[in-house]
């Protein structure tokens, strides 16, 4: 790697923890570096998702006083999130790069969508009222969407936090610090799966994913502490933004020149 690539990917990786740690979609950014400094698509996804994953973990420590009010949920979804990443990250592995090349626009564009209408599903499961009452839905109805974010999750991953607290809220929880804690919990293990099946195809860039590793450690670190003094809203709109131009940025890449 030159010396450019090193920094491109520790800037970028930093920038992803950030994201991650304050509201979500780091792999909004690191995902298009690694294509940018040539990585194929495949192994882009794989290596992004291993970088990202030990920041991701080690988030849930910064929700560790929640773990006890969210463990009877936790029964329900850890199996269909486990199952689901796994399903997910295989199928990466048997999508070509030609074919994900001409998914990734599109998996781009759908994360950016779901980041957009984070709001109005906030207002829909009733999180921005702390005494809203609570919504409840079959717990099975859930996990079998769990286990379609799974699979989304383990496949490529930006955007599984919204629909994880969409799905959450419609099961009857308002309390937004173990919703988080459930939604954290539950996408490192979505993660982590696919991570460890990525290793074992051998799809990760090691050198990439140890720069990037670096990098996403000193992001969640300064992202977590520095989190409360960025408003919510400001932050979904530039990963919007981001979203936005990265789409169209790899739409023009594979369908206009």
């Amino acid at each position: 790697m030159s010396i450019y690539e090193i920094l491109g990917l520790t800037l970028a990786a930093m920038a992803g923890g950030v994201i991650n740690a304050v509201a979500g979609g780091g792999t909004l950014v690191t995902f298009p570096t690694l294509l940018f400094f040539g990585m194929a698509p495949v192994q882009a996804n794989a290596t992004s998702t291993l970088a990202l994953v030990i920041g991701t973990s080690g988030s849930i420590f910064g929700y560790r006083q929640h773990v006890p009010s969210v463990r009877v949920w936790l029964r329900s979804f850890v199996p269909a999130s486990l199952l689901g990443g796994l399903i997910g990250s295989v199928l990466l592995t048997f999508t070509s790069n030609q074919t994900f090349s001409k998914l990734v626009p599109f998996l781009i564009l759908f994360a950016t969508v779901l980041f957009f209408a984070q709001g109005l599903v906030r207002r829909l499961v009733n999180l921005e009222q702390k005494n809203a009452p609570a919504r409840y839905g079959t717990v099975l109805g859930a996990a079998l969407f769990q286990f379609v974010v799974a699979v989304y999750g383990g496949y490529f991953g930006a955007g599984i936090g919204i629909l994880m607290l969409a799905s959450l809220g419609f099961i009857g929880l308002h309390n937004i610090h173990e919703m988080n804690t459930l939604k954290t919990i539950l996408g490192s293990l979505i993660n982590l799966v696919a991570a460890a099946w990525f290793v074992i195809s051998g799809l990760i860039s090691w050198p990439q994913a140890a720069v990037m590793t670096i990098g996403a450690v000193a992001g969640y670190f300064l992202g977590s502490h520095y989190s409360q003094r960025i408003p919510q809203t400001r932050v979904r709109q530039i990963i919007t933004l981001i979203g936005l131009a990265l789409s169209l940025v790899t739409f023009y890449q594979e369908f206009m020149r």
